[in-house]
């Protein structure tokens, strides 16, 4: 039995945001806004378990949000939220069911680890805790455009997620209150008779419900990440007679191959180098040294998933990765989508936040003679400010 699984309910269709991609699935600061929220809890040293909760017409957008997370299959909502959270539950309690469950919406992508460790420490002593902001504002009931009175603000809070709870305890709250509607898991708790406990929230802990709250969740993100880096990479490699040439992560049949421990893309090997120097931690030979046997032949796209896992566990995001590849040949327009496709799949990034472009050196040079393809790369990336 794990002790605490953070559910993450993602079913809601979010008709109200508008655009082509649900909201929960639309970029915030270089990744998906699910993603962003998962991240939170999945290294969060209070959290065993994250499950995931969505609409099964979302299955392709979930699977490119979540890739590389090693996520358990996700669990298929309902048609309202506390349907969703139900089924979550019910899932949960025929798998591995928790001792705790800590319920948050997808929507709030900034919510904080001090803040999920405060409403998890708060089940030490209660039965149900959320996260929770005090109102400071007045509140007025209007009638129509008219004030109708003034409503006496002492002792209300603003509910957010996550929620928590003993599983137990809110799966039965739950199948009681089936057919309800209640907007969220302390209404169904309170429903059952379970007292819940109001914690301090984070104030950016903000739900994103249209698209004016998605441009101040990236101003907010923006102030919390205005630690920006640059880092150069270069990278150099000699063709030889062969069938291929990997190039940013696509094959490209040719008459020439590169020369190398590894597959030898130039491309990526340049990108790798420009992320490990933005974060100063070194250069690809030193993670990965050509005198190693493991790397032969190995897939570069190896190399830039580690460096990306790093800069993952550094708390930092990429803003964008720009690489040039100077050669002769191959032409690269005619895979250069490709690349881009493949580049955002490898960088966990939306296609907005990264370049790739090709020039010659006019015949000049050993790149000129089609001796070999070299490759430069730059790497904007966003950390903390400390």
């Amino acid at each position: 039995m794990s002790n605490c699984t953070a559910l993450i309910v993602a079913a809601g269709t979010g008709e109200r945001f508008g655009g082509p991609v649900p909201k929960q699935y639309q970029d915030l600061g270089g990744m998906p806004i699910l993603r962003r929220s998962v991240l939170a809890f999945l290294g969060h040293p209070h959290i065993d378990k994250v499950q995931v909760v969505i609409s099964e017409a979302h299955i392709d957008h979930y699977e490119k949000a979540v890739a590389d997370l090693n996520l358990p299959k996700p669990i298929i909502g309902g048609p309202s939220r506390q349907d969703s959270v139900r089924l979550g539950l019910e899932a949960l309690a025929k798998s591995a069911p928790p001792a705790i469950v800590m319920i948050h919406d997808a929507a709030r992508p900034l919510i904080d680890a001090a803040t999920i460790t405060s409403v998890r420490k708060a089940l030490d002593h209660e039965r149900g805790a959320i996260a929770a902001k005090p109102l400071v504002d007045t509140l007025k009931r209007g009638n129509g455009t008219d004030i109708e009175t003034t409503i006496d603000r002492s002792n209300l809070w603003q509910a957010h997620t996550p929620q928590a709870f003993y599983f137990d305890d809110i799966l039965s709250a739950h199948r009681a209150a089936a057919g309800s509607q209640l907007t969220d898991d302390a209404a169904v708790a309170e429903k059952a008779g379970i007292n819940v406990s109001l914690v301090h929230s984070n104030p950016d802990n903000m739900k994103i419900t249209n698209p004016d709250d998605l441009d101040r969740a990236a101003r907010l993100l923006g102030q919390n990440f205005s630690d920006i880096r640059t880092g150069f990479g270069f990278d150099v490699h000699r063709l030889i007679p062969g069938d291929m040439i990997y190039l940013c992560g696509v094959g490209i049949p040719h008459h020439h191959q590169l020369e190398g421990h590894s597959d030898a893309d130039v491309g990526l090997h340049a990108i790798v180098d420009a992320l490990l120097g933005a974060m100063s931690a070194g250069d690809i030979g030193l993670h990965f040294p050509p005198s190693d046997p493991q790397w032969k032949g190995k897939d570069s796209a190896h190399f830039v998933r580690h460096v990306v896992r790093m800069l993952n566990e550094r708390g930092g995001l990429i803003s964008h990765v720009d690489v040039t590849l100077m050669c002769e040949q191959p032409r690269i327009g005619p895979h250069r989508e490709a690349m881009l496709k493949r580049l955002t799949e490898l960088l966990e990034v939306m296609p907005n936040r990264v370049s790739v472009k090709a020039t010659t050196t006019e015949r000049l040079g050993f790149t000129g003679r089609e001796e070999g393809i070299a490759a430069q790369a730059v790497a904007t990336l966003r950390f903390p400010a400390v």
